[in-house]
């Protein structure tokens, strides 16, 4: 173990998703504290967390639940802090609300769901955590809520064709948001997809295509290892 402590915030209906992610991080180095935000749990202070996970959610940044405001106000207090967060999903729109204005979120007229190869910005080819992306990277999206990309605090790293930020980090903290799902290795997903088949069938999914066509992600994977290193070195 680094001695780096992560506070691992859990916004799902478990705390723990089949990816593991947790789990994952500990194996990379990190001392993980695990918060249910979804469940109203989050630490009493963020004195002496090195950098923040923030997880996916069935919910909207945007509604007015007592859990989802108290994580903006933890968001807004780490960035003061200078702690590294990153967000995947849910956790990207989170960090996209409580850092750029909850403007920044909107719900699209229709879900973008399945494998796509994500076109990179210039920027990201010097970013910390996307610098081994190359020109695209193939991730696995799903959401029905969606980030706005023009805000003059983001720095949009990846988009899709109907989706113009699918990755972002914020320009002045330390903040990135990932809209995909680079943590589902090929291994966990048909579990992941079995888990969701009914929602990801009502959103247009062909869930036994993406099964037969489940993506090792190894790529997309670097983003959470690379944030992980960053966390280490304080």
């Amino acid at each position: 173990m680094s001695g780096k402590r992560l506070l691992y915030l859990g916004n799902g209906r478990q705390l723990q998703s089949v990816a593991k992610l947790d789990e994952r991080f500990e194996g990379w180095g990190l001392s993980v504290d695990r918060y249910w935000a979804y469940g109203s749990a989050f630490p009493d202070s963020l004195e002496g967390y090195d950098g923040i996970f923030l997880s996916g959610s069935p919910h909207g940044a945007y509604e007015d639940i007592d859990w989802i405001h108290r994580e903006h106000e933890l968001i807004r207090d780490a960035a003061q802090k200078d702690i590294p967060m990153l967000g995947v999903c849910f956790g990207h729109q989170i960090l996209a609300s409580a850092l750029c204005g909850k403007e920044q979120v909107f719900r699209r007229d229709f879900c973008e769901i399945g494998y796509k190869d994500l076109p990179l910005a210039a920027a990201a080819a010097q970013d910390a955590l996307t610098q081994d992306w190359g020109t695209a990277v193939r991730m696995f999206v799903w959401h029905n809520d969606e980030v706005r990309g023009d805000h003059p605090d983001m720095v949009v790293l990846a988009w899709s064709d109907i989706c113009p930020n699918h990755v972002w980090r914020h320009r002045q903290h330390r903040a990135w948001g990932v809209q995909g799902h680079p943590e589902v290795t090929r291994t966990q997903a048909p579990a992941w997809f079995e888990q969701n088949r009914e929602r990801m069938v009502k959103d247009g999914g062909d869930v036994d295509a993406f099964i037969a066509a489940a993506d090792p992600q190894i790529e997309a994977g670097t983003i959470l290892t690379r944030f992980a290193e960053l966390v280490k070195r304080g």
